[in-house]
């Protein structure tokens, strides 16, 4: 008789199971295969789950599914699996091979709660082509004008391709709306297998640092946005520095999910070269 796997369920970048990015988590997923998988990742109906199935040199093999299909990489659930171990076997370093390369993850307590920094693989950034952006206008109806000088459009690398735009206009950034079957025909036909990553650049942070609020245009059954994106986090991370916008070592604060009621923050902490660090805690969803 096989046994069901035991599916977990943690919100990550949050330290309240009502706010931060829910994700699936099963931590013996070995013997099942990708139907089992993607049926998985179906049932619990979040943006994405992840799935230990096995090792790989003293790493974890871990995948990410959608509702609908595999994701290359996942943030949020790589910080909510780190943290799910964490609390199982003590804090220390978890090195997971994922789909896009070995990820490292350093967990830790923090003011009694854990929490998980993880560093993503090198980014790279590449121009936006003019149709390109101006699909993306069109999908969010917003204009040329709308978008922050400081901030060119790109699309950035860091596990998955997000396109990145900057948008200056508080009201705008707010209102806009989309087509989700648009959106996903749009991210598909682009090869974006992740979010559209909209931002507004909020007041710096009392040190200096550039603090923002995010967008995450994600069509995936039931959810249009997603509320906390480690993998568009590390994107943005990667933007940053590859447009000299920050001078590094830098910290940037990302907040997300206050137009989905699910309120998160996400630390990213960008070195002088090399991966993108993002970190955040996770907490268990009760059930």
């Amino acid at each position: 008789m096989t046994l069901a796997p035991q599916i977990l369920r943690y919100a990550a970048f949050t330290s309240d199971p009502e706010g931060g990015n829910p994700a699936g988590i099963v931590l013996d997923a070995a013997g099942l295969d990708d139907a089992d998988l993607l049926r998985i990742a179906a049932e619990v109906g979040y943006a994405e789950t992840a799935f230990v199935t096995g090792s790989a040199d003293g790493a974890r093999v871990i995948r990410y599914f959608s509702p609908v299909a595999e994701v290359p990489f996942c943030g949020h659930a790589t910080v909510a699996t780190a943290v799910a171990i964490a609390e199982r076997e003590g804090p220390g370093r978890v090195r997971f091979a994922t789909p896009v390369g070995e990820v490292r993850i350093e967990t830790a307590e923090v003011d009694g709660a854990l929490r998980a920094a993880f560093t993503s693989v090198e980014p790279r950034v590449e121009p936006m082509p003019e149709p390109v952006l101006a699909e993306l206008l069109d999908l969010l109806g917003l204009r040329a004008s709308q978008l922050d000088e400081r901030h060119p459009p790109r699309i950035s690398f860091a596990g998955n391709r997000h396109p990145v735009l900057v948008v200056a206009d508080a009201a705008a950034f707010d209102a806009f709306t989309f087509d989700p079957d648009a959106a996903r025909a749009l991210m598909a036909a682009r090869d974006w297998p992740a979010t559209i990553t909209v931002l507004h650049r909020l007041p710096d942070a009392a040190d200096g640092g550039l603090r923002f609020e995010a967008r995450n245009v994600f069509p995936v059954g039931t959810i249009t946005e997603d509320p906390a994106t480690g993998a568009a986090a590390a994107a943005v991370g990667g933007y940053l520095r590859a447009l000299a916008e920050v001078e590094p070592p830098a910290r940037v604060l990302i907040a997300q999910g206050r137009h989905v009621g699910r309120p998160s923050e996400l630390v990213v902490d960008i070195p002088e070269a090399g991966g993108i660090v993002v970190s955040g805690g996770a907490v268990e969803i009760g059930s």
